[in-house]
This record gives structure tokens, C-alpha cells and sequence, in this order.
């Protein structure tokens, strides 16, 4: 059927020619991804190309997020391709139906690089970890240099309404936090996660005063989320969280998920790397980027650790669901950063640097 797809984009008189569909065994899993190369011919040359399809997944498979806006992940790309140096796979088509591969999806070029892991963490065992200070260091200005080059976008120069959420709220913050609270609702069912309940509570009790200029903001700020031809980012992936919000919704996600994986590190005994991704680094490289000094990072650090136990939560649903594994009568214990989550909200916990 994808054969039959692609013949349609490039014509048959393309004599296109699909090689084999295969999966990657890296990061993701929010949407399924195919791999594939593609030779055809235009002007009467011999084309080739490695392709990437991103593929709306099945409703009955516990998908991570309650729906998939393909089009709107087809159209951001476009929009920070065409205004930034952010670096973002070229996009190619979109397909809104389901008839070529049973579920909408859009077709982007494949990037050659490499991705700090998440299985087993980077912190563990990775290139990342055997990499040299400067070459860490490098890798982290580096991909602070992306959210710098993505929040440079003005607002008032695009069209990105379709990255505004269409929910009750005076500011986009005030509307980023209701969507996390519906996907809340639509990750819970029924179950108690009581931690999860007391962080809207904290942030609403600690709710900045000046919410600063709404950006386009990445949402899924991680370097899992970024391929690196040696320390330097080739391609910024996975855009299904992007929205219109603050610029310390990205950074604040960006240092904390580095706390999550090197709070697992430290557990097993190891030593990690805890020099990494610390919070005034992050932020002054950033100043320096960009003239701008992130401010309020307890909360929005805050915010992104409820947000991933949220996430956290619905992935281990999906280990129901395909795996077998059972909900422990304490629901909120398959949070594994839950222990600092309770320092955060009892002000035992300080962002490291």
C-alpha cells in the first residue's frame, strides 16, 4: 500500500520503487515510526531518497495522548524550518487518510545521527557519558542554542494560531495548564495520584506573577528528542507537545528531565552526571543567546515534573496493555521521580547549579 501511496506523489510514470518498511529501535513511542528508502525517476534522472513516516497511532493500542494533530506537527515543522535555524527534518507529504497505511500520517526526510538514549538512560551507559567536559559542554550550549533559536520566532511575524489551545484561560499559560489538567483527567481513569492532584495546587499557589512573552514553545524539550552529528544537533524531533506558551516551559523541561534520568542513575548506584544540564549554566548560556533571563524556574520545573509524571503514568498504562504488568494498589508509585516530586512540593528539593 505505501508502494501504491508513493507512486500517487511521485507518478507512476516514476517507475518508483519502495525498499524494505522498518522500524527504529531508539527513543518514542507516542507514534509508531517507519523507516524507508525510495528510488524513482524525474526529469529522467534516477532519484533516491531515506524517508521517514510518521504514522497517527491506533486509538485501541492506549496511545500516550488523548489525539494526534498530524497536521498541525506537519505544519509546525514547516513554519520553524522556514523561520529559524532550528535544524528539523524536511517534510514532504501529508496524508490525512487512513487508506494507504490504515491511519493518517506525514512523510519527512530521514537525518543520520545519533541520539542520547533513554533505555537505558544516557546517564547510564551512552556515548553521552563517555563523551569529555568540553564535549558535554558543547553538546549542552548546543541544544540550549535551539530553544534560544525557536523563541526568536516572533509570534507576530507567523501564523501559528493553530498552536494556541482552544480551551477556558486568560493567558497561554493559564490555557496550557487546563490542557495538562483534561489530559490529566484522560490519563487517571479513575485511579488516585495524589501527588500529581497536590502539584496543581503548588502551582497555582506559586503561579508567577509575570508570565513574561508567549513563544512557540517545543514541548518535548529533551535531548532524547535530538539527533547530534557528534555534539552538534542535526535534527530536533518529536513535536507533538508544541504550543504557544512561555519560554521557561522548554527550559524548565529540558533541565528537569536530566534530573529524572540522573535521580534513576543515582539510585542504582552509579554516578551519572551530575554537571549536566544544570540549572544557571542553562539559563546563562541562554541570556547570552538571547538577552532574555529565564525567571520563576522552581515552578516551571515544577511544571515539568508534574507534566512528565502525567505522561509517566499513561506510558505505564501501555504496559498494562501490551505487557501484561498490573497497577500497584497505589497508583502513583509507578512515578518513578516521585520521591522528588515530594521534595519539590515540601521545599526540601533545589534545582542543582
Amino acid at each position: 500500500m505505501l508502494q501504491r501511496w508513493f507512486a500517487g506523489r511521485v507518478g507512476e510514470e516514476a517507475s518508483p520503487e519502495i525498499g524494505d518498511v522498518t522500524s527504529p529501535s531508539a527513543n518514542g513511542m507516542s507514534s509508531e515510526t517507519l523507516l524507508f528508502d525510495a528510488n524513482w525517476r524525474a526529469a529522467g534522472e534516477l532519484k533516491s531518497g531515506s524517508f521517514v513516516a510518521r504514522v497517527e497511532p491506533d486509538p485501541d493500542d492506549v496511545p500516550v495522548f488523548p489525539s494526534y494533530d498530524l497536521e498541525s506537527q506537519y505544519r509546525v515543522l514547516e513554519l520553524v524550518a522556514a523561520n529559524s535555524d532550528v535544524p528539523v527534518p524536511r517534510v514532504r507529504w501529508l496524508e490525512k487518510s487512513g487508506d494507504a497505511l490504515g491511519s493518517p500520517f506525514f512523510v519527512m526526510d530521514r537525518v543520520d545521527g545519533r541520539v542520547p538514549p533513554d533505555l537505558l538512560p544516557y546517564t547510564m551507559g551512552s556515548w553521552l557519558l563517555e563523551a569529555s567536559p568540553d564535549e558535554r559542554q558543547r553538546l549542552q550550549d548546543a541544544t540550549v542554542g535551539i530553544l534560544a533559536s525557536l523563541h526568536s520566532i516572533a509570534l507576530a511575524d507567523v501564523d501559528a494560531s493553530f498552536l494556541e489551545f482552544d480551551l477556558p484561560g486568560a493567558t497561554p499559560l493559564r490555557r496550557h495548564l487546563e490542557n495538562q489538567r483534561r489530559y490529566f483527567d484522560f490519563v487517571k481513569e479513575g485511579r488516585s495520584f495524589p501527588i500529581i492532584d497536590r502539584t496543581f495546587e503548588w502551582l497555582e499557589a506559586n503561579w508567577p506573577e509575570d508570565e513574561g512573552e508567549s513563544v512557540i514553545s517545543w514541548g518535548d524539550s529533551r535531548i532524547g528528542n535530538v539527533m547530534y552529528d557528534g555534539f552538534e544537533p542535526v535534527a530536533v524531533l518529536d513535536w507533538e507537545m508544541a504550543a504557544i506558551g512561555p519560554r521557561e516551559i522548554d527550559l524548565g523541561w529540558l533541565i528537569f528531565l536530566h534530573i529524572f534520568f540522573q535521580d534513576i542513575t543515582e539510585k542504582a548506584g552509579m554516578a551519572g552526571m551530575p554537571d549536566f544540564l544544570e540549572r544557571e549554566p542553562v539559563i546563562a548560556e541562554y541570556e547570552r543567546r538571547t538577552g532574555y533571563r529565564p525567571r520563576n524556574m522552581d515552578f516551571y520545573e515544577m511544571y515539568a515534573a508534574q507534566r512528565h509524571a502525567i505522561v509517566m503514568s499513561r506510558v505505564f498504562a501501555r504496559s498494562v496493555h501490551f505487557d501484561g504488568a498490573v497497577w500497584p494498589d497505589e497508583p502513583e508509585s509507578v512515578i518513578y521521580h516521585r520521591e522528588v516530586m515530594l521534595d519539590m512540593l515540601d521545599g526540601k528539593f533545589r534545582s542543582r547549579g
